[in-house]
This record gives C-alpha cells, structure tokens and sequence, in this order.
C-alpha cells in the first residue's frame, strides 16, 4: 500500500462496532478497538432504540448508530458500509443534521477509496469536510480534513496532500485535540516514508510518540510501532523492524484487532523476506493471509500477496509464486496503485525469466520500466512539491505571527506610554529608600562572592588532590614498566643481549605494555570523572554484545592462564545506559575476576531479568575476599591495591571507577565473596523501555 498504515477515524462517532441494516442483524466475529462499545452492546442498544414508543428513524443517535456501524463493516462487509451510510445520509438530510451529514458522506466516501475510485472518494470527503464546517464540530472538520489528505496521496497528489494534513495539524493543535495531533502528524510521516525520505519520516514519528505518551492507549502505540517497523524493515533495520512488529503484535492479539494484526503480521514476513529467511517469511504471510480472507482490504493485499510471491520464488516454487503475483497484479490494477502494479509486475518479470519464457518476462519488463519511469519522474516534482509546500506554509504562518506581533507592539505602545508617565511618580518615591536599597544589595552581593571564594577555594584543593593522585599513580604504576622497556631496549641496542634473549622477553612486554594501556584508559576515564568531564549519554545498549566484545578482548589473558570464560547473557538484553561508561565497567570487572582466579579456574557472566532493571553478575571461582577487604572495595577516593593470583598489578582505580559509572547510570553494584572460595559482583542496570504509538 501506499502508506503503511490504514486511515481510519479514532475519535466518536465513527466508533468500529457490529452491523444493522433495514431492521437485519449481521453479527461479526471481529471484536474491534477495546475504548468503543462491543457490537453485541450496540446491537442491543438499536434494538432497544427501535421498540421504544414514538421511536423515529430520523433521531440523531440513531443516525449516529447507523454511522458507527457502517464504519464497523468497511474491512468486513463493504457494500453494507455504503448501504448504511447513504440511509444515514438521507435521515441527516432530512432533518439538517450537519454532523450525521458529514460522516455519512465521510463513509461513502471511504467505500469508493477502497474500490479505486479516487475522483468519487475526493468528492464526497469535500462535501464532507464543507457540511463539517457548517456543524461547527472539530472533529468532523479533522476527520474530513484527515481522509481528503489521505485520497490525495493515494493519487499521487502529495502538495494537496500535505497542505491538508498540516492545515489539519493548525485545527487540531488550537482545538487541543490530541488525539487527531497524532493521526494527522503520523499519517504526514508516512507520506514521507513513501518518498523514502526516512530522516523525515522519523521527525514526524518523534513527534507522535510524544503526543501519544500524554493519551496513554497501548492500541494508538501497537498501530504506530507497526508503521515504524515497516519503515525500518524498508531501511534494512531487520532487528529494530522485528522489535517493533512483535511488540505491536502482542497488543493487537490481546485486544482481538484483526485488519491490524493482519497488517502486523504481513510486516513480520516482509522483515524476514528483506533478511533473506523465505520460510519464516512465508509463515507469516500465511498468518495474514488466513485474517485477510475475513476482511476487505485490498491495498493491504497487494502488498502481502506480491510478498509471498517473491518468498516462493526464493524457494524455487515458480508455479505458486507466479499465482499470488497475477493476483497481487491484477488488484493493484483494478484499484489504480501504479507503485503495487510497478512491484508485482518486477516480481512477474523475475518468475518469467526463470521459466525460460522470455515473451512474457519481456511484457512484464516493459510495464515494470514505463510505470518506474512514470514514478521516478513524478517522484523529483513531487519530492520538490512537498518541500516547496511546507515552506509556504510555514510562511504564511511566520507571516501571520509577524502580523499579531505588530498589533501587539502597538498597544504596547500605549500601554508602555501610560506606564512611563504613572513611573515619573513613582521613582520620585523610590529615591528616598534607594540608597539604602542599594547598599543592602551591595552586602548581599559580598556575601555571595565570600561565599563563591570559599567554595572555589574548596574545589581547588580538590584538583590538587586529584592531579597529585594522578601523578603517584603515574609515577608508581606506569614509569616502572616503562622505565623496564627503555632499558631493556638499550641493552639490546648497544648489543648486551641477543636477539633470541631479547625475543624471549617479548610475552613480558606484550603483558606490560597491555597493563599500561589499561591502567591510561581507567586513569583518564577516572580523571575526567573527577574533574567533572564525563557527561553520561543513555542510549539502548545491547549488554550481551558489550560482554562479548569484553570476553574476545580478555580472552588472551585468560588463555595463559587456563581460565575458561563462560558467557550466559541471552541474546535482547537491552539496558538504557551509556555504552561507553558500561564497557569500561564490565571491562574492569572481567579483568579483575582473571586477575585474581587461579589457573584453570572459572569466569561466568549471567544477567537476571528484574521488574525495572537487567541485574548482571561476574562470578571467579579465585582467591576471595575478607570482610575487611570487602569494606574498603567502594569508599570514596579508594585506591586500594591488590596483586593477582600471578602478581599481576592494578592502578587501584578500577572498583571506584565502576562504582562512580554504575550510579550515574541509574544503578548499584555490590560484591559477594567467600574467602579462598571465590567473588561475584553485582551491578544493576535500567531496562530499556521504548515507547511507540498511534496513528489512523
């Protein structure tokens, strides 16, 4: 389809419900949005309505009932949309009812947009959105305002298109209707999505998911995550697509909203068609095909048929694959989507050509061509047309702004003009207490520079502290190894050892020179932290890839001394921290445990899944820790140090350091240890939480 996701109303009363036509009950087996009333219950209030005395047919709930349910059966039962939306029509009519009026027409309008009758649809969501002005009601003149947008974009028209949604968003952000700000400004970034303008359309999305947070419906959010996970699964962003197809598809199961579910789905089989798995694609196209023979949507089906034929192809099934293609074609066809013909007719082309009948895979090349050439060519005055529009009207508004500034200027004008004369009294007041007042603010002033003295003064001696700790460890710790290599060089310079004895010290330096670096990687990360320069980014961090970049980093040292590096972190362990600050923790964490086991000994990695947080624990099968030992690991300013079980020497920076990283990222870290038994530290991270929402 054109757009990713469906255009349909959120708001009353155009609620999704069951089906009444001429006094017959249809009952459906959909049960739709969870916030409107089920179909049983408004089939019984029809009923009720029907049998009450003096009951009139021309009565504007029951014209808003026969409104809902024509809205209902547009996935289900299409001709009964039209049907109940021309009775609807005719009773709002009658009685000049503008709002029953002006969603009928919306509904009529919706029947003739699903059939391919673009010229008809735009006709009646005109009229729609004329008879809503003249309602004087909000959220007819949105909803009018939204599908006539919508129908222009399906024909290509994207200028129309685009003036109509952001003209939409102005109503809207007046009116406070929150729940249209977020139909309207996500529908613009699948406008933009269809132009693979992917930058934009993630602006758009942005904003969505911020109005969405302050509605706080988990549908909204489901419909909105299965938009992104098409526009990233068409980015090549398999596992950000796959993420947020199976979280939408978690919601849209639980609340039983099929045409969505079977959106969903068919975007599932499109992530893995894109990754290349053609037997998984084919599942979960087949999920949306089973849903799909319930409901009538037809640009959902061009894309999900012409799916399932290139995942057959990918497995060699010619036969089936060309089946659902002419399918997938020939509705594309009778609907008018020059973008579903141009794919299916590439698919077609492809099965052809591997049938060695070269006639047919000419055809479909030459229909592929022209209609490509047509959208290319439309594309570029499109692209420009969009952009051209949205400056304009971003002008107009500047220039209206501009406008009420200077109306505005004006009166402040005047206001400032009586202002100054009503002050001419009032200083001749003030000078009196002026002195004073002034020499009270002078004190204070005082006070607070004294003050600002003092505590410059503080925080000065704490850089000196710092930079003399800094230099003893530089001097104790790095000049030493250092020192040894200069010398060592020198000697083999000036030819007191040979080449084999000098080769035999090279795992030494190798060790030495691995020690340095790491102990100038945890000097300057602790140092930036103590002078207030490490500023903590969250982002979404997989704590699995961390640990085993960590592991292939160590494994080296690990192998010299036969420690076996085990690895338990399950694959989606996704915290909310900074990747730089978590990889210098577990990176210190792994580095001390091989420090301090035995050869031969053990380092496991687990991760438990808590309500809010990922809890991770390092575990070493070395020497332990007393009591004492433990009450000294996490002081402030503690730079205990301790040799490893083949003496291997630490700056005595590293718990600290961990320590400092984990609590500015939200967490707690803590040792367990038995003496000559072994040690396990803890740490705790955010789980990472993204939120995603809606559209219609």
């Amino acid at each position: 389809m054109l757009f990713g996701k469906k255009n349909s109303l959120i708001s009353n009363p155009l609620p999704q419900i069951g089906f009444f036509l001429f006094g017959i009950l249809v009952l459906c087996t959909t049960q739709i949005r969870a916030q409107h009333e089920t179909k049983d219950s408004l089939e019984t209030r029809i009923k009720e309505l029907r049998n009450t005395p003096n009951f009139s047919a021309k009565d504007t709930t029951h014209i808003d009932l026969l409104n809902d349910l024509a809205y209902e059966l547009r996935y289900y039962k299409a001709d009964s949309l039209l049907q109940l939306s021309q009775l609807a029509l005719d009773y709002s009519k009658s009685t000049n009812y503008r709002t029953g009026e002006s969603f009928a027409l919306i509904g009529i309008g919706l029947y003739y947009s699903d059939k391919g009758s673009h010229k008809k649809s735009i006709l009646y969501f005109k009229n729609a959105l004329s008879v809503g002005k003249l309602s004087k009601s909000s959220t007819t003149v949105l909803s009018a305002q939204n599908y006539l947008a919508s129908e222009f974009a399906y024909i290509g028209n994207y200028a129309k298109a685009l003036i109509y949604y952001l003209e939409g968003i102005d109503i809207a952000n007046e009116m406070d209707n929150k729940k249209m700000l977020s139909i309207l400004n996500e529908n613009v970034a699948n406008l933009y999505a269809s132009q693979k303008d992917y930058v934009q359309a993630l602006e758009f999305y942005k904003k969505v998911k911020k109005i969405n947070e302050e509605i706080g419906n988990e549908i909204y959010s489901a419909e909105t995550m299965s938009n992104i996970a098409s526009l990233y699964a068409d980015m090549g962003e398999l596992e950000y697509a796959m993420y947020n197809a199976n979280a939408a598809i978690a919601i849209f199961e639980k609340n039983k909203i099929m045409e969505w579910l079977a959106y969903a789905y068919s975007i599932k089989g499109k992530a893995y068609l894109k990754g290349g798995k053609n037997e998984w694609a084919l599942y979960w196209y087949r999920q949306s095909e089973m849903l799909h023979e319930k409901i009538q949507d037809e640009r959902g089906k061009i894309e999900l048929l012409n799916g399932m034929s290139q995942a057959y192809l990918g497995i060699g099934k010619d036969s089936i694959s060309e089946m659902y293609a002419l399918d997938a074609f020939a509705i594309s066809k009778g609907i008018k989507d020059m973008e579903g013909s141009q794919q299916c007719a590439k698919t077609l082309y492809k099965i052809n050509k591997n049938k060695e009948d070269y006639t047919e895979a000419l055809k479909y090349h030459e229909i592929f061509q022209s209609l490509s050439d047509t959208l290319s060519r439309n594309e570029n005055k499109k692209s420009l047309t969009m952009l051209k529009t949205k400056m304009e009207h971003e002008k107009q508004k500047a220039d209206l702004i501009e406008e009420n500034n200077k109306q505005l200027d004006m009166q402040r004008a005047y206001v400032n003009v009586a202002l100054g004369i009503l002050l001419i009294f009032i200083v001749v007041t003030l000078l009196v207490g002026r002195s004073e007042k002034i020499q009270k603010n002078l004190n204070l002033e005082l006070q607070k520079k004294t003050e600002d003295l003092e505590q410059n003064e503080l925080a000065l001696h704490e850089i000196n502290r710092t930079k003399d700790k800094l230099f003893s460890i530089i001097g104790h710790d790095l000049r030493g190894p250092i020192a040894a290599f200069q010398g060592l060089l020198k000697l083999f310079k000036d030819g007191e050892i040979e080449q084999n004895e000098f080769m035999g010290f090279m795992p030494k330096l190798s060790h030495d020179i691995d020690h340095i670096s790491f102990t100038l990687n945890n000097l300057l990360t602790w140092g930036q932290t103590q002078m207030n320069g490490a500023v903590t980014r969250p982002e979404v961090v997989a704590l699995e890839t961390v640990v085993k970049d960590n592991i292939d980093l160590l494994s080296e040292i690990a192998k010299i001394k036969s420690i076996r590096l085990v690895n338990h972190l399950e694959a989606k362990t996704l915290t909310w921290s900074d990747s730089n600050q978590i990889d210098i923790v577990v990176r210190n964490l792994i580095s001390n445990a091989l420090k301090f086991t035995p050869e031969n000994g053990m380092v496991t990695i687990t991760a438990i899944e808590r309500k809010q947080q990922w809890q991770v624990s390092i575990r070493d099968t070395g020497v332990g820790m007393t009591e004492k030992t433990i009450e000294k690991l996490f002081l402030e300013n503690s730079t205990l140090t301790t040799y490893g079980t083949n003496n291997e020497k630490g700056t005595g920076l590293g718990l600290s350091l961990c320590k400092e990283m984990i609590e500015k990222n939200d967490g707690k870290i803590w040792v367990e240890s038995l003496y000559r038994k072994g040690s396990t530290f803890h740490f705790t991270l955010p789980k990472a939480k993204n939120k995603y929402q809606r559209t219609a």
